[in-house]
């Protein structure tokens, strides 16, 4: 399969994740390789994750745990197969230093650190304008 990167198509990044409008949490694929990936987000006023202008802790979440599946999606699409849908397993850690508000544009970089029969262990770092926001460590797993 042919390499698109990066890419801001919605329709080929919406292709990738299993999640349909309006909850899609990754607008970008920026960059992949077998054991990374940087997605990018944009957040609007109509997001779903969107109190008071400010993207809550939980969008943040749905938004790393989307950029694995992002990951998953694209190998997949590189095979020439269908991604499979994928789950959050576990949260080891999640902390968030600050939460962003309308209009901003995150960028998240996912790390593979292991996978095993389906289950992935990843680290996943979110910035806004250079600085880390949210850092966390999940367990995702696919169907």
């Amino acid at each position: 399969m042919e390499n698109r990167l990066p890419t801001s198509d919605p329709d080929f990044v919406e292709s990738l994740i299993p999640q349909r409008f309006p909850f899609v949490m990754v607008h970008q694929l920026k960059e992949y390789s077998e054991n990374q990936l940087v997605s990018g987000f944009e957040i609007t006023e109509d997001n779903i994750f969107i109190q008071d202008g400010v993207f809550q802790a939980s969008g943040l979440i749905e938004h790393q745990a989307q950029s694995v599946a992002l990951h998953t999606g694209y190998k997949y699409y590189l095979l020439g197969k269908e991604a499979p849908t994928g789950y959050i397993g576990a949260i080891k850690s999640f902390e968030a230093e600050a939460l962003p508000e309308t209009g901003d544009h995150l960028v998240s970089e996912v790390t593979i650190l292991n996978e095993v029969m389906g289950v992935t262990l990843v680290d996943i770092v979110t910035k806004l304008n250079g600085g880390i926001i949210a850092r966390s460590q999940m367990k995702t797993a696919v169907k």
